[in-house]
């Protein structure tokens, strides 16, 4: 565990497993979406032709010492990494997903770090906002929440509002509209 190839290895580990024991239910239309982030896996697949227990007892047989324990879908969402995946009809709809152990508390504006640490947080927050295709509902609530989190760590809005800009022009994204503006 404390060699520094560990991860190299578990990455060549995990991919070999992928290439013999994925790809053909991805063939087979078993499975229509496999995605890996380290140990985060996200699978989607066809109840028609599967179902989530058939997948869990063939992936426990793949090796002796690997146990997956699926989370599934519950009432249409399903939360991956820092996403929320909602099942509509003829789509689906991402959401930002605050883990349990999200903590509102940045480098405070007030202390006496350079500027860009400062922003560091917030420039991953709203980076993080862009990045997956949000309804503007749901844009306009992370939005909000970002600038409570600076409100509460002595951030100027101004500040927070010249970020969000800046990540616009750099996304070529219009901003979310409606969001409160008490600027202090």
């Amino acid at each position: 565990m404390k060699s520094p190839i560990s991860g190299t290895m578990v990455k060549i580990f995990i991919q070999n497993l992928g290439d013999s024991f994925v790809k053909h239910l991805l063939d087979s239309k078993s499975i229509t979406f496999d995605s890996r982030y380290i140990d985060d896996i996200l699978k989607i697949c066809d109840s028609s032709y599967t179902n989530l227990n058939a997948i869990k007892q063939y992936a426990n047989t793949t090796h002796n010492n690997l146990q997956i324990n699926p989370s599934p879908e519950n009432v249409g969402h399903i939360n991956f990494l820092d996403l929320t995946f909602t099942r509509k009809t003829t789509s689906l709809e991402i959401d930002i997903f605050p883990k349990p152990t999200t903590n509102i508390t940045t480098i405070s504006y007030l202390s006496n770090h350079p500027l860009d640490h400062k922003l560091a947080a917030y420039s991953y927050y709203i980076e993080r906002m862009f990045s997956p295709p949000l309804n503007k509902e749901n844009q306009l609530k992370e939005w909000t929440t970002i600038l409570d989190i600076a409100r509460s760590n002595n951030f100027p809005d101004t500040l927070i509002r010249l970020r969000q800009q800046i990540q616009e022009e750099i996304n070529h994204t219009t901003p979310p509209t409606g969001s409160k503006s008490n600027t202090k």
